[in-house]
């Protein structure tokens, strides 16, 4: 059901991306908007896309009056819901709305929704690669950049939105079409009491989901196997380890698809994206647009064109017989080790950053097997190191740009140096994409020697 914003007095809370979008999106729809945030308005990115509209700004705090006078309030995703203001706002019933929800509401199209701990993005883009190939105009963003309610101001065939924990803490009645379970890891225990916490908010994805829809679901994945029992939608599964009744598998050098009839393989020779994690993604990333009748040949030619993500996995350069990879989008301990099964050995890895409350001695096996360095930076590197002792050559450095230097200097000709931190970026940088591109920048600059690329 849609909500009228006609003459409503809303205050969107938090000045993000999706914030801003959300300021846009209701000042069109003819609501008085207030913008809340904690931080000044010098520390805000992008306000400058707001200029001119009739925006009342409450920056550097909040102003809880603001927030007892609303009809609504609209939530950004990276806002607690157990924050004061919206505490109080909720006490004297005041509606909060989250992003998505708001955005789900005026969207009548199919939507494709792409939630678990990691692969989000790499499988949200390649949904969205092979459903353009297929000529089909569909919005594709979410937690992946661009937020859902930028889908309001076009007319698309079909969304695909990835979902984060933040952004399933507050649906209502946001209901796609196709769902999307990846995988579940430890993460974001700085935001959730304990792990069952985050993992019920990500089963927010299948609240509203019926017998009608269809849940694609990792049948690898013991958590995800036993959190989705109830789940009312027909069950899809993939399985990178071994051959289903029906669904998407791995045997051997190929991905077989067997569902209503059809037995298609897949060469996996024909894949540019590399690592174990990657087949996966390929494998649930193709499952939607079979299932709505997309030809598999075309699908799996899209899938295969797919060179990969920035800050994910991407290979920087070679210096003196030294590969350099930016994975600063390896923000949690699952991911970084997805990111290492993919060497054999001879790894310097960079990592650190904010400290997300989760636990980093899962690494201790892989470290004592493949990194030679560990390399700690920020918040979290005490932390880190405290857990990881042990395992590696434990170092701490300033920041970054001491990182690097280090790196290049202990790296054996033939070894790896890998960013991929673990941690969220805050404390030092404003997104994982900065970090990423701040490293790329200290290793480019580096002293040319045998360079590759």
């Amino acid at each position: 059901m849609k909500f009228d914003f006609k003459n409503k007095r809303i205050v969107v809370i938090g000045a993000g991306l999706s914030g801003q979008a959300l300021v846009r999106f209701l000042i069109e729809r003819g609501a008085t908007v207030a913008l809340s945030d904690l931080r000044k308005q010098e520390e805000i990115a992008g306000l400058d896309s707001l200029k001119g509209l009739p925006v009342r700004y409450d920056l550097g705090g909040h102003d809880l009056e603001l927030f007892k006078q609303a009809d609504l309030i609209a939530v950004s995703p990276g806002v607690p819901l157990d924050c004061e203001p919206l505490q109080l706002a909720s006490s004297c019933g005041i509606p909060l709305l989250g992003e998505v929800e708001i955005a789900a509401r005026e969207i009548t199209v199919p939507i494709i929704g792409v939630t678990g701990t990691n692969g989000k993005s790499t499988t949200t883009s390649l949904i969205g690669e092979i459903m353009q190939d297929w000529g089909r105009n569909v919005f594709v963003g979410g937690n992946l950049g661009t937020p859902l309610v930028e889908a309001c101001f076009d007319e698309y065939d079909g969304v695909v939105v990835e979902l984060s924990s933040f952004q399933l803490e507050s649906i209502e009645q946001f209901h796609p079409a196709i769902g999307l379970l990846l995988n579940l890891s430890s993460d974001h225990l700085d935001r959730y009491h304990d792990l069952q916490s985050y993992y019920q908010a990500k089963l927010g994805l299948f609240r509203n989901m019926t017998a009608a829809d269809f849940v694609v679901l990792n049948a690898d994945d013991p958590e995800v196997c036993r959190l989705t029992a109830n789940v009312e939608a027909r069950k899809i599964w993939f399985s990178a380890r071994g051959r289903l009744i029906e669904g998407m598998t791995r045997l051997g050098d190929k991905l077989v698809w067997n569902w209503s009839g059809a037995d298609i393989q897949f060469p996996l020779s024909d894949l540019k994206l590399s690592g174990e994690h990657n087949i996966e993604n390929a494998m649930a990333a193709m499952i939607p647009a079979l299932l709505q009748g997309c030809p598999a040949g075309l699908a799996w030619d899209a899938v295969c064109s797919f060179s990969g993500l920035e800050h994910r996995m991407q290979l920087v350069r070679r210096l003196n017989g030294v590969a350099w990879y930016n994975d600063s989008k390896g923000t949690n301990v699952g991911s970084v080790m997805k990111s290492l099964a993919g060497f054999s050995s001879g790894v310097t890895l960079i990592a650190g950053g904010k400290d997300k409350g989760g636990d980093y001695s899962p690494l201790r096996p892989l470290l004592k097997q493949k990194v030679d360095h560990l390399i700690l930076i920020g918040e979290a590197a005490q932390k880190m190191a405290t857990d990881l002792s042990g395992s590696c050559d434990v170092r701490l450095v300033t920041g970054l740009e001491a990182a690097v230097e280090q790196a290049c200097e202990i790296t054996a000709t033939g070894g790896t140096v890998l960013l991929s931190p673990a941690c969220s970026s805050f404390d030092m940088f404003a997104n994982f994409q900065v970090r990423g591109s701040e490293f790329e920048r200290l290793v480019r600059q580096l002293p040319v020697g045998e360079v590759g690329l």
